[in-house]
């Protein structure tokens, strides 16, 4: 289980993603600088234990209505070798040292861990206690078995958010702009065969819920 530091970071997780948010092509604030607060996330492990994996989500106060954001973030001990144009930044870790922060949706370890998570096969971590499951997190399939060697950490950004393709149409889309759920609405449509969900706190202090990621198989995306 990976251990959660609790240690100063500099600059700090929000500051590195004040400055890349607005390069993205999923991101509609206003003309000035993000004001971002953390709104919710979890981890995953890696089996190895040498990279980290936070599903972050930050909301952002600067346009006219709040706007919640998921960001994948993967924390490295060295560079990742041909990621230069994925680097959200570098942070000194009070107990680790340097560390490299990724865009997760192209790193092959997050990719590869969230694909065992929609599988069922490992379980969403709470983003800030070690070695505590989140159970807010939620998962579904209803395939026959990923084949991982279909999917690399090839990740397509648009307007909607960031498509992870593989082979014979099948992929992953994350949901990057967030939007809470109706009421009683199932989390996932009909034509997806897969699924994370999660929960995020709105800046009125109430707690929403919706899609994060969905497996997508045939022309879906």
């Amino acid at each position: 289980m990976a251990v959660i530091h609790n240690t100063a970071l500099k600059p700090t997780k929000l500051e590195l993603l004040t400055s890349w948010l607005p390069s993205r092509p999923w991101y509609f604030g206003g003309a000035g600088e993000p004001e971002l607060a953390k709104a919710g996330g979890f981890r995953l492990d890696d089996p190895q234990g040498e990279v980290g994996i936070e599903f972050m989500v930050v909301t952002d106060t600067s346009g006219t209505h709040p706007t919640s954001y998921l960001v994948p973030l993967t924390y490295r001990g060295a560079p990742l070798d041909g990621a230069e144009h994925a680097l959200v930044g570098t942070m000194e870790h009070g107990v680790l040292g340097r560390r490299w922060a990724y865009d997760g949706c192209h790193d092959p370890v997050l990719v590869a861990q969230l694909l065992a998570l929609i599988e069922g096969r490992v379980q969403a971590q709470d983003q800030n206690i070690s070695d505590t499951p989140d159970r807010e997190v939620t998962r579904s399939y209803i395939g026959d078995g990923l084949d991982l060697t279909d999917f690399t950490a090839t990740a397509i950004d648009d307007q909607e958010g960031t498509k992870l393709p593989a082979p014979h149409g099948t992929g992953l889309r994350l949901h990057r702009v967030l939007r809470p759920a109706p009421n009683n609405a199932s989390l996932l449509p009909p034509e997806m065969i897969g699924h994370v969900a999660g929960s995020w706190q709105l800046p009125d202090g109430t707690r929403a819920r919706g899609l994060f990621v969905v497996l997508y198989t045939g022309a879906r995306a």
